[in-house]
């Protein structure tokens, strides 16, 4: 399979429906199966202890997800989460940008589920591993018809 957006696209695109958000993330790599993707970490993102919050890498992980869902199904996705599982391995160091690396496991008509790791930039060891689980509309709904 292709992909429907490349990654400027997809920046450009998430621009648009995400104009609150954008500047937290930045995909640095994409490919039909895999995607990275960067939280560009601020004082807002940390909490107190000077480390990310969990919310903070909750939200990287629903956006790389989401953002390869809608590079590979392109303009009209309108993908909603219905699931995830998190887990917390170690301290994420605060003062360092986040680096997620996504792997769409499953991309069917109805559900799409991603598996995210995430590191402090610069580390090998995952500060966090989420599960994202995704009901899709159907290709050419109304509720599909976004962008």
């Amino acid at each position: 399979m292709t992909l429907a957006m490349n990654r400027e696209e997809l920046m450009e695109y998430m621009k648009q429906i995400f104009p609150q958000v954008h500047r937290d993330f930045v995909v640095e790599e994409l490919d039909e199966n895999e995607i990275v993707m960067r939280l560009v970490v601020e004082d807002r993102h940390l909490r107190p202890g000077g480390t990310v919050s969990g919310p903070s890498m909750f939200g990287l992980a629903d956006v790389c997800v989401y953002a390869i869902i809608l590079a590979r199904r392109g303009r009209q996705s309108l993908a909603v989460t219905t699931g995830c599982s998190m887990d917390f391995m170690r301290k994420p160091e605060g003062g360092k940008d986040m680096i997620a690396k996504c792997r769409l496991l499953k991309l069917g008509r109805s559900l799409a589920v991603g598996d995210v790791l995430m590191f402090s930039e610069g580390s090998d060891k995952p500060a966090a591993r989420a599960t994202m689980t995704y009901s899709l509309p159907p290709e050419g709904s109304a509720a599909a018809a976004f962008g």
